[in-house]
């Protein structure tokens, strides 16, 4: 990790004939100098040059080392900050959220750096929601799109163009065999609202199996698979023919230990796992078991979805053997297993490309979204032929899905996730990223649970350890307000809002890391200085 270097500091003594008398802001104005600004100020009257070495010594110690960079952002010449805000007030949907108390207005990126209006940097450990895959505004991703634009934008799939059919061949040579029929489309939501139109006309039955704290869109459709009380509209039916099943959380939830998780960093709880395999994994195999046999018809599941490894949910991951165990629940009471690659997809989890991959199964259906275009709309369904072929009963069509320019961008993503090795530097460094923030949650009794694989990472914050207590939110928020004055933009999520999602584009180096990291801990020595 880098500082820098608060050794050696030249101060010019200033001979003054009236000193004056200040009181001082003797920190800075964010995270931990305003803490101490608040607290110590007041109680202080201090000569000039005294104020001005106790200024440079606390910057020296305090402000992390932000990475070089050889990038020189535009000058940005939009509308200004506050007439943004007036509009986005009046003109744009009032559901849309925004992070942070003032809210960022970016205007510029180039890989894995954001810009604000004022020229800020911030390292993105967010990816745009885990959308960025191969890193902002790639010039060969730039550049394939640029070519495809002036040759043709749209004209639907009613006429033969080439590069969807040049896409949906590359796409498909990245799945096991048989997984070889592409339904192009344009989000998350729509893909897995196809996926589920798939599933119960192909196998004649309406009940859909999801897991709790799981995230799959917030289509009328897929709402009801998002088991997250915050994504639901009280509509009539919303739930209809949805099961949520219990969420089998090695670190929350009932079961769970040190030994359950397919990751380099294991929770902190004890585990009874032994030579037979993963107790809690077996546990909540159980539990869902238990809807088979009093919820549903008997052998009358059209499908069960879960994503790879929880997204929204807080980078959730299961037990090891759970994923496949309920695969096979699911098929042997005839439904399909749905796996949503929406944000585990595209190299991110490090060991796979796929992150059902790594759970040892084939799904019959796989969703794909996010990282499949680096931030271009785009999504996919892939499938087995004879299930894709149940769409053919009646007329379906999507106007955008897998147009000219979205596949040109399709294939260079994969094309720069290849040459690049992202996968592979997603899981090193990804690896050591959780190494470095494992070493934080010894130190911190804030830090509760860090998880992940590659580069789909989660930090779970908590008021009490020994409980798993959720870290109240007001404490939460001045740790990630933090981490942005400081120049890094982490993600959040959970059920409860109390856990850093770090998702960041695939392109990060060990040096961004230690930046991060450097960030962070500034953060949360802030925190412990105030409330423990």
């Amino acid at each position: 990790m880098t500082m820098t270097n608060p050794s050696v500091i030249s101060i010019k003594p200033r001979l003054r004939s009236n000193i004056k008398q200040h009181t001082p802001r003797i920190f800075g104005q964010n995270g931990f100098g305003a803490l101490i600004n608040s607290t110590l100020a007041p109680l202080f009257v201090l000569p000039l040059p005294v104020l001005e070495l106790a200024t440079l010594l606390a910057t020296a110690v305090s402000d992390p080392k932000s990475p070089e960079s050889h990038y020189e952002a535009p000058v940005y010449k939009g509308p200004d900050y506050d007439t943004v805000r007036a509009i986005r007030e009046r003109n744009l949907n009032p559901a849309l959220t925004t992070f942070y108390k003032k809210p960022l207005l970016i205007h510029s990126g180039k890989m894995q750096w954001l810009y604000d209006h004022e020229g800020k940097r911030y390292l993105d450990m967010f990816g745009g929601i885990v959308t960025v895959s191969v890193g902002h505004c790639h010039p060969r991703v730039n550049a394939a799109l640029k070519s495809q634009i002036d040759k043709l934008w749209h004209t639907t799939n009613i006429y033969l163009t080439p590069k969807i059919h040049e896409y949906a061949e590359r796409l498909t040579s990245t799945l096991p065999q048989g997984l070889d029929c592409v339904y192009f489309v344009n989000s998350g939501s729509e893909a897995n609202d196809l996926a589920m139109t798939f599933a119960r006309l192909y196998t004649g039955n309406f009940d859909i199996i999801s897991l709790r704290n799981a995230y799959h869109g917030a289509s009328p459709y897929t709402m009801g698979l998002t088991a997250h009380s915050t994504w639901k509209y009280p509509i009539p039916g919303l739930n209809n023919g949805i099961i949520n099943a219990m969420n089998p959380d090695p670190y929350t939830g009932i079961w769970g230990g040190n030994k359950c998780r397919d990751s380099p960093i294991q929770t902190d709880r004890a585990c009874n796992c032994g030579a037979n395999g993963c107790e809690a994994s077996k546990n909540y195999i159980k539990e869902l078991d238990q809807i088979f046999k009093y919820s549903l018809p008997k052998g009358k599941v059209a499908a069960m979805f879960a994503e790879s490894i929880q997204g929204v949910g807080g980078s959730v991951q299961f037990p090891k053997g759970y994923i496949k165990a309920a695969a096979k629940l699911v098929r042997d009471n005839g439904g399909l297993f749905v796996s949503d690659e929406v944000q585990t997809g595209f190299g991110r989890t490090g060991e796979h490309f796929w992150g059902f991959e790594g759970h040892g199964i084939t799904p019959d259906i796989v969703t794909m979204a996010k990282g499949i275009g680096n931030g271009f709309p785009l999504a996919a369904v892939v499938t087995r032929k004879e299930i894709a072929q149940v769409m053919s009963k009646a007329l379906h069509f999507n106007t955008f899905g897998g147009n000219p320019m979205a596949s040109a961008v399709g294939i260079e993503v994969l094309n720069v996730i290849k040459d690049e090795k992202l996968q592979e530097n997603s899981l090193s460094v990804g690896t050591y990223f959780l190494e470095e923030l494992s070493k934080l949650r010894d130190e911190y009794e804030v830090v509760g649970d860090v998880r992940g694989k590659g580069l789909m990472i989660g930090v779970e914050l908590v008021s009490n350890k020994d409980q798993r207590t959720p870290l109240d939110s007001t404490q939460f928020m001045e740790i990630w307000e933090q981490t942005k004055e400081s120049g890094v933009l982490f993600g959040k999520g959970g059920l409860n809002g109390n856990v850093l999602r770090i998702k960041p584009p695939m392109c990060i180096t060990k040096t961004d890391v230690d930046f991060a990291i450097d960030v962070l801990k500034l953060a949360l020595d802030a925190h412990k200085t105030k409330y423990l």
